[in-house]
């Protein structure tokens, strides 16, 4: 939770930023058990002002640290403002003994700032319990999973728009919004386009949050285990999805007739109404786009003389269950940093997959990877990502396909080796050149890649040492191309964990 001020030529602290170089965000947030809060994504500098979110550990407990959103002069380190959204007259740091509002939406991903308009967009996330919105306050209802554009002078809201009321399906923003000149019958708008998890792209105006594409209220599923809390509709982006919206029992295939038989029998018994099915607890509900998208981390390149959007994309449904608080208090699902006790009966894992949620009526099982029995593959039939060019004018797609092959995804655990094309789980983002090159790793087999722009032909790839789940960087020096991705793998992407930084190349002339 620290923000390092270095001299970039020397690497010596810069002595002049906040404490010998360095500033905490910690500071008036209170108790906080350490790795409940850290700075995952890099902060953006806007008009001398450095504004950083950060992670709190989801699905942990209702009174996890504060998502504030804090300023600092990019000079000195001192605090220029704070945004905690419960309490919009506290500007600066709480009093002794105070701190900010706790359990609040954070934002853990990257935001983007317009340098001339002062404003910074940030990718909300979701309060602190993802799955039970019975006891959130008006002012979380309406700032979770939304944009939320600050002015970057004042630390105050200047719009937001939001993408999903009342969420209780983790679909928080994870992927930075573009800032785009867009095409209009009226001229060039200075716009932005967002992707969401469920795999809408929407593309608002960037001075005033107002969208330059359809945006549909549609009704959605009722009921689960909060009917009064759940919305009657929900924003549809009439512009461009990058997601199916409906899974049948037809997705659900095997490797063998009994793989296939048992997911069949899984998807009949689980609770599905469609996209935005509410939580249940009496048996399982499938949530389809699951929680890793549509699009997450990584966001959208955009070719601003061609066009044209590129997105790469997940197609999996995670298989949940809402676990009341006996029952997971048996198993021993605790809080980061409490020991279970001694006869608890199993432990939660990451990512949602046994988070205890204390402070609801209910922790959430949720199983991202929903596998099958035998073989261990998943459920869905595949591709479970893709990659899309999309034209940015009218949001038709131009190409897709899958990405990612499968050869580290063999029945049994077993690498295949084969480099088949069913396209995988993939997070990180791309970056085209003015040729017309995409750069990308992301999915799971650890592969990096140069596509061509116009047909999506693959003209290059290379193994990495670790999982690609970052965006490359390309630039030029002395006429020479280079290219850069961070190798460091993920968990829960199932990549080996990695700390090479590793570039490429062309030959020289």
């Amino acid at each position: 939770g620290r923000i390092i001020a270095v001299d970039a030529r020397t690497g010596t602290p810069c002595t002049g930023f906040g404490q010998n170089g360095q500033a905490d965000i910690k500071v008036g947030m209170g108790d906080v058990v350490p790795g409940m809060v850290s700075i995952t994504s890099p902060p953006v500098v806007v008009q001398g002002v450095i504004v950083t979110g950060h992670q709190v550990l989801d699905g942990q407990k209702r009174s996890a640290p504060s998502g504030v959103i804090q300023g600092f002069d990019a000079v000195t380190g001192e605090l220029r403002w704070a945004w905690d959204m419960m309490r919009p007259d506290l500007t600066g740091r709480p009093a002794d003994g105070d701190s900010y509002t706790r359990g609040t939406p954070n934002m853990w991903t990257i935001a983007t700032g317009d340098e001339a308009l002062g404003h910074v967009y940030l990718p909300m996330g979701n309060s602190a319990v993802d799955y039970w919105s019975g006891d959130r306050a008006p002012e979380e209802n309406r700032y979770a999973t939304a944009l939320v554009a600050l002015d970057v002078n004042t630390g105050r809201p200047a719009w937001s728009f939001q993408t999903v009321r009342m969420d209780v399906w983790d679909y928080d923003l994870g992927s930075q919004a573009t800032l785009v000149d867009f095409p209009t019958a009226g001229g060039a708008v200075p716009a932005l386009i967002l992707p969401s998890k469920q795999g809408d792209l929407y593309v608002l105006d960037r001075r005033t949050g107002r969208p330059l594409t359809p945006v549909e209220d549609r009704a959605v599923p009722q009921g689960g285990v909060e009917p009064a809390q759940r919305a009657a509709t929900q924003p549809f982006s009439g512009y461009h999805t990058l997601a199916k919206r409906n899974l049948t029992e037809k997705d659900m295939w095997g490797m063998s007739p009994i793989d296939q038989m048992a997911c069949r029998i899984q998807f009949k018994r689980a609770s599905y109404k469609g996209i935005y099915t509410p939580p249940t607890t009496d048996r399982r509900w499938i949530q389809y786009p699951g929680y890793n998208g549509g699009s997450d981390w990584g966001g959208i390149a955009i070719d601003p003389q061609r066009g044209v959007i590129i997105a790469n994309y997940n197609d999996m449904p995670n298989y949940n269950r809402l676990v009341p608080r006996a029952e997971a208090d048996a198993m021993g699902w605790v809080p980061h940093g409490e020991e279970p006790p001694a006869n608890a009966r199993g432990g939660g894992s990451a990512e949602g997959a046994g988070d205890p949620q204390i402070g609801a009526p209910y922790a959430i099982d949720v199983n991202a990877g929903w596998r099958m029995p035998f073989t261990g593959l998943l459920c869905k039939q595949p591709p479970y990502g893709g990659i899309r060019a999309i034209d940015m004018r009218s949001g038709q797609t131009l190409w897709d396909r899958p990405l990612g092959t499968a050869r580290k995804n063999g029945p049994f655990g077993i690498p295949s080796m084969l480099p088949l094309q069913i396209g995988t789980p993939n997070n990180g983002g791309s970056v085209i050149t003015a040729g017309g090159v995409i750069f990308i790793a992301a999915a799971t087999d650890d592969l990096i890649r140069a596509i061509d722009m116009e047909t999506g032909e693959t003209l290059w790839q290379d193994v990495l040492p670790g999982g690609g789940q970052a965006n490359p960087m390309t630039y030029e020096v002395d006429g020479r191309q280079y290219l850069v991705i961070m190798a460091g793998g993920h968990h829960f992407m199932e990549t080996p964990v990695n700390d090479d930084l590793i570039a490429y190349a062309l030959p020289i002339r």
